[in-house]
This record gives structure tokens, C-alpha cells and sequence, in this order.
């Protein structure tokens, strides 16, 4: 018998069609990781872009209260959702670059 024929193989086809599932799942998982990486990282800059507009408009307009309130809130806003898409999005990297074979060095 050859290796198309015999038994085995019929379960070895099974066996990578479960480790393709798998392998989709992880890469579904890790695409909707990167596709939410990707929004943080907008949403983050964004943030830190308007706390630096509002900056200048505030030393324009001698710092009122309610202008330094809403830097700082864009601040903190840009800072939690910034520090996460960047790690989350080196993770993402790292893993695309280790399926590839390839070393990954930041």
C-alpha cells in the first residue's frame, strides 16, 4: 500500500485538520487583536494630538481651568488606550514574525 491508500493517513488528515482549526482560531484571535491594536493606537495618538492643540489654546487664553481639566483628561484617555495597542500590537508582531520563521528583535 502506498501512502495514500493506507489507514494511517486517513487519520493523519484528520489530525491536521485540527490543527488547521486551531491554527485559524489563533489567527482570527490574534487578527481581531491586531484590528483592536490598530483602533487604540488612533484612538491614543488622537488623544495626545488634541491635549496638544488645546495646549496652545490654553497658553493663548491664559490656562483656564476647564481647558487645563480637558488636556489632562485627553492625557489620561491617551495614555490608556495607548499603552496597551502597543504592547498588544509588539505581541501581535512578534507572533506573525515567529510563524514566519523568522527572529523578531525590537
Amino acid at each position: 500500500m502506498d501512502a495514500m491508500t493506507s489507514p494511517d493517513s486517513a487519520s493523519d488528515s484528520g489530525s491536521d485538520s485540527a490543527t488547521d482549526s486551531a491554527t485559524d482560531l489563533v489567527l482570527a484571535k490574534r487578527n481581531r487583536i491586531r484590528k483592536a491594536c490598530e483602533m487604540g493606537s488612533k484612538v491614543g495618538y488622537s488623544c495626545f494630538g488634541a491635549a496638544i492643540v488645546m495646549f496652545v489654546i490654553a497658553f493663548i487664553a491664559d490656562f483656564p481651568t476647564w481647558m487645563v481639566t480637558l488636556i489632562i483628561v485627553a492625557m489620561i484617555i491617551g495614555s490608556v488606550t495607548l499603552l496597551p495597542a502597543i504592547v498588544f500590537g509588539y505581541g501581535v508582531k512578534a507572533a506573525d514574525a515567529e510563524d514566519r520563521g523568522e527572529k523578531f528583535g525590537y
